[in-house]
């Protein structure tokens, strides 16, 4: 997941990435292994972008723009639906009835968070936050997705600094499985 640049560019760059794991998605047969393969690849890149977000972006928008802290609790709200959804889809098998199901509804929520971010919380970013603390975030959250969990944890603290601390650890646990 992403590269270089400040944290709006980092970003954007896993949007693209995970919207692209649903467009592959939508070409495999229901029922498929592939499929399943798919979902686990983007479980990852979510979990990864949520947890990075929830440690740097969330209290630098909390800090840096007017009205942040709602902005932050909207987005955390986001973040729990996108997790829960993340966590009923692992418990399913991929011949589930229900599974592409909640596949649909996973790519609903996704595509309106990152509308919301696109199209309204990035513009803010670039006008209420100067650029080398936008670039000091970008090296931040990519620093934190290389450790974070590759699982999703719902009911997991996501909020400074109880998130940070915790986050490491169970990303370490994630890659180990269970």
């Amino acid at each position: 997941m992403g590269g270089v640049g400040d944290v709006i560019a980092e970003l954007t760059t896993d949007h693209r990435e995970v919207e692209e794991l649903f467009t592959q998605l939508e070409k495999v047969l229901p029922g498929s292994t592939e499929r399943k393969r798919l979902v686990d690849a983007l479980t990852i890149e979510l979990v990864r972008h949520s947890v990075a977000e929830e440690q740097y972006l969330h209290p630098a928008m909390r800090e840096h723009l007017t009205g942040g802290d709602t902005l932050a609790d909207k987005e955390l709200a986001d973040h729990f639906r996108i997790e829960k959804l993340l966590d009923d889809l692992q418990k399913h098998k991929v011949d589930d009835l229900d599974f592409d199901r909640l596949v649909v509804k996973l790519r609903t929520e996704v595509a309106a968070h990152i509308s919301e971010e696109e199209n309204d919380l990035f513009a803010q970013l670039r006008t209420g936050v100067r650029p080398y603390v936008l670039e000091e975030l970008g090296k931040k959250v990519r620093q934190a997705k290389k450790t974070a969990p590759t699982r999703p944890h719902p009911n997991a603290p996501s909020t400074p600094p109880v998130n940070k601390l915790l986050a490491p650890g169970r990303g370490l646990v994630d890659r180990r499985g269970p």
